[in-house]
């Protein structure tokens, strides 16, 4: 009886030792996430501060005009389009227009 209250003694130390050695284990899992999490959170704010600086409409229309070539239509480019739904007599046009620019295919594939 005395061996069996030994043996239950050793084994719940054993318990508590191991509960106590898993405690730190994720402890140290829980700072090195929370490092991580600091270093993601870092690098999302910088990705976004890239992303404004890149989409600016003032540096895609200064690239669009220096890298591509492009310019603002001219006069005569622009089409006037209205859309009028099929089948219905009693349709009256909006004031809204949409505008449309035409394309020359004939110089740009030279």
């Amino acid at each position: 009886m005395k061996i069996l209250a030994v043996l239950i003694g050793l084994c719940l130390v054993f318990l508590f030792v191991w509960e106590r050695v898993d405690i730190v284990r994720v402890g140290y899992q829980v700072e090195r996430l929370k490092v991580e999490k600091s270093r993601l959170e870092r690098e999302r704010d910088q990705l976004q501060v890239k992303f404004s600086a890149l989409s600016a409409p003032d540096r895609i229309a200064k690239m669009a005009t220096e890298q591509l070539g492009m310019v603002p239509p001219q006069k005569g480019q622009v089409i006037m389009v209205q859309a009028k739904p099929a089948g219905d007599p009693h349709f009256r046009p909006a004031p809204a227009e949409v505008r449309i620019a035409r394309n020359d295919l004939s110089d740009w594939r030279r």
